[in-house]
C-alpha cells in the first residue's frame, strides 16, 4: 500500500496521504445545524488525507432529506468550524460538498415556507422519508425560471463563500447521484427550452455557471466537481449512451479551463473505457475514483494511474482508523445499516477502533 499511504501533492491539494474520506449523507445535524457529535465523527476519521463532507443545503429549499446539515446560516457556519478545526487538528483537508437535492425532496422536509424546486416540474418516482410522516411520495417540484435559477447559483456562491468562513479548504459541488445539478443534464429530466435546456452545452450550462461564479469567489483551486456517468440513481431515466458521453466529456474540458480542483467519479461497471479515457484526456488535473473500491484495488488504480486520489465511503463509515487497519491489514468493522441514518450515536460514532478491541 505504498502510493495509498504516501504524501500527495498537486496544485492546492497538500494532502498527507492520497485517500479520501467519501461524502456519506449521515442525518445527524437536528435543526440542520452541525454539532458536536459531527465534530466528533468527522475528528475521528481525520486519518484520511482528505475528507469530503456528507451533501450539505447551500440554501433553504436544498434540504430535501431530514436532518441534513446547511451552509446558508450563521449557526451553520459556527457549526461546521468545531469539525474544521477538529479535522485540521490532524492534519487532515476537508472539503464541504455542497448538495442540492432539487426534486428529491419532500416539502415536510424543508423550512415553512419552502417547496422544491426543479428544472421541471417532472417529479421523481419512489419515496423519501420525512420524520414528521414517515415515507412520501416525491413533492413536484416548483420549476425554476431564469430568475429562480440565478437565486440558485447566487445561493452556491454565497454557501462557498460562508465554507471557506467555516475553515474549510474548499468545497466539493454534487453532481451526482440524481440530484439537482445532475437532474439539468438528463434530457428526460430537463424538458426546458430556454438557454438552460435543449443541447448538451445548454443542459451542461447550470453546473459550468455555478463553477465559475463560485472560482470568481473563492478561487478555482478550492472547488472540486463530483460525477456518475452513466448511472440511474435518483430516478435519472437512461439516454442516448453517444450523448451520455459527450455531456461528461464536454464538462471535464470546460471544467478544465475555469482550473476547478478535481473532478471525483462514482465510478461503476456501466461506465465505458472510452468514456474513462475521454474525461481524462479533456481532464488535466486531479481525478479522484470512488466506489467498491479495497485497498488493494485502489492502490493498483494508483499505480497504473488511473486515479490520482481514490475514496472510501462505507469503509469510512464502520472504521474510524481506516487508516490504521490498511497499515496493519486489520479486518473492517462491518456496516450496521439499520442506523446509517438514524439519529444519535448509535453507528455513528461509537464504531469500535483497533486500541478498543
Amino acid at each position: 500500500m505504498k502510493k495509498l499511504r504516501s504524501p500527495f501533492n498537486s496544485g492546492a491539494l497538500q494532502l498527507k496521504n492520497h485517500v479520501v474520506m467519501a461524502p456519506m449523507t449521515r442525518s445527524r445535524a437536528t435543526g440542520n445545524i452541525p454539532n458536536e457529535l459531527m465534530v466528533t465523527y468527522y475528528k475521528q476519521r481525520s486519518g484520511a488525507g482528505l475528507i469530503i463532507t456528507e451533501g450539505t443545503a447551500p440554501t433553504p429549499e436544498a434540504l430535501g432529506y431530514p436532518r441534513i446539515p446547511g451552509a446558508f446560516s450563521e449557526e451553520q457556519v459556527t457549526g461546521w468550524k468545531a469539525v474544521t478545526d477538529a479535522v485540521h487538528e490532524n492534519g487532515s483537508k476537508i472539503f464541504l460538498q455542497l448538495m442540492h437535492t432539487g426534486r428529491i425532496a419532500h416539502v415536510a422536509n424543508l423550512p415553512e415556507g419552502y417547496q422544491p424546486v426543479g428544472l421541471s416540474d417532472i417529479p421523481a418516482a419512489g419515496q423519501i422519508f420525512t420524520d414528521s410522516q414517515g415515507p412520501q411520495d416525491h413533492s413536484v417540484p416548483v420549476v425554476l425560471d431564469e430568475q429562480g435559477i440565478a437565486n440558485i447559483i447566487e445561493g452556491f456562491v454565497m454557501a462557498a463563500k460562508n465554507a471557506l468562513r467555516a475553515g474549510f479548504d474548499g468545497v466539493e459541488l454534487h453532481g451526482a447521484n440524481g440530484y439537482l445539478l445532475e437532474q439539468s443534464l438528463n434530457p428526460h429530466v430537463n424538458n426546458r427550452t430556454d438557454s438552460y435546456g435543449g443541447s448538451v452545452e445548454n443542459r451542461s450550462r447550470f453546473i459550468l455557471d455555478i463553477a465559475e461564479k463560485i472560482a470568481f469567489a473563492i478561487g478555482s483551486e478550492k472547488i472540486g466537481l463530483r460525477i456518475s456517468p452513466f448511472s440511474t440513481l435518483g430516478d435519472m431515466p437512461a439516454y442516448d449512451e453517444t450523448e451520455v458521453h459527450q455531456t461528461y466529456v464536454y464538462l471535464a474540458g470546460k471544467l478544465n479551463v475555469t482550473g476547478i480542483a478535481y473532478l471525483h467519479i462514482s465510478d461503476s461497471p456501466a461506465i465505458p473505457e472510452e468514456t474513462h479515457n475521454g474525461i481524462r484526456d479533456a481532464f488535466s488535473s486531479t481525478l479522484i475514483y470512488c466506489n467498491g473500491l479495497t485497498a488493494e484495488s485502489a492502490e493498483e488504480k494508483l499505480q497504473s494511474g488511473a486515479a490520482d486520489l481514490v475514496a472510501f465511503g462505507r469503509s469510512f463509515l464502520a472504521n474510524p482508523d481506516f487508516i490504521e487497519r490498511i497499515e496493519k491489514n486489520a479486518t473492517l468493522n462491518a456496516v450496521d445499516f439499520n442506523t446509517l441514518y438514524t439519529p444519535g450515536e448509535a453507528g455513528y460514532t461509537d464504531y469500535p477502533e483497533l486500541n478498543q478491541l
